[in-house]
């Protein structure tokens, strides 16, 4: 909470005043709340470090042009029958 109040003052220079309809508009420096409701403007101007967004929803796919080679088909192994290994007579 300490941070976000340190935040909202150092950027009361910055904020402009965007009273509700039932507020009174403030002549003075604004008060924490209202700088919180002008926050959202503030970044716009100054920008974000966040990455923009991946992209959602269906892939763009393969570029134009782009030759794509069929996969490799491999023959069918099927079973066979497998020669019975003998037996060691057990010693008693």
């Amino acid at each position: 909470m300490p941070l976000l109040t340190w935040q909202l003052w150092l950027a009361r220079d910055h904020a402009a005043d965007c009273p509700l309809p039932w507020q009174q508009p403030s002549n003075e420096d604004l008060p924490p709340g209202r700088v919180a409701n002008s926050f959202a403007a503030i970044l716009a101007r100054i920008g974000t470090p966040a990455a923009d967004p991946k992209p959602r929803g269906k892939s763009p796919g393969w570029p134009q042009g782009q030759p794509r080679n069929r996969r490799i088909r491999y023959p069918t192994v099927k079973k066979g029958t497998l020669k019975q290994k003998k037996q060691l007579s057990k010693s008693a």
